[in-house]
């Protein structure tokens, strides 16, 4: 399986400059985050892939509608890989506006909110609540036959929580969870 963490979005661009809230709830790519998803897709091309997972997001759902796109990739939505709820970047959109977007992806399945709606509930999702989205997501995993072909489109938090590593818009992060 491999981990991608999605292009660079217009929160990340703010915030990077200042490391304040720039206040930008579920934001698009920017410019540099389709660049960056693009580069990926060359690099991603040689894997072998078989499917796309991607976080509900919309920079989630853009960088891997430009790598299934390019691949000839199927993309399923699953809310378990979405970013930890800490900044205004994590408010979610509603499955409906989410299915006008994108109107070839399935989000029926989704709850409503599929996020931790922190702002809502007055509270940050803790990281033991991201560490078991993070088990949860890999034991969904463990029997899929295809598992090693997989590309999950997630986000800083998410990788941190599965590999301990802190990444950059778009790295690749290979990770064997067959063990």
């Amino acid at each position: 399986m491999y981990l991608l963490r999605h292009g660079q979005s217009a929160f990340n661009a703010a915030f990077n400059l200042t490391r304040i809230d720039p206040g930008i709830a579920d934001p698009s790519l920017t410019a540099a985050g389709r660049r960056q998803a693009e580069e990926a897709t060359q690099r991603l091309a040689e894997l072998g892939l078989a499917r796309v997972v991607a976080s509900p997001y919309t920079r989630a759902l853009e960088t891997a509608s430009i790598v299934a796109a390019r691949l000839g990739l199927p993309i399923e939505i699953d809310a378990l890989v979405r970013e930890r709820a800490a900044f205004h970047c994590d408010i979610g959109t509603a499955k409906a506006t989410l299915a006008d977007r994108f109107p070839a992806l399935a989000f029926d399945h989704l709850d409503d909110p599929w996020w931790h709606d922190h702002i809502a509930l007055g509270v940050e999702e803790s990281e033991d609540q991201l560490a078991q989205r993070a088990r949860a997501f890999r034991a969904r995993m463990t029997d899929a036959a295809d598992r090693q072909r997989i590309l999950v489109v997630t986000h800083w938090g998410f990788i941190r929580a599965v590999t301990g590593r802190t990444v950059g818009n778009c790295e690749i992060v290979p990770v064997d969870w067959s063990a």
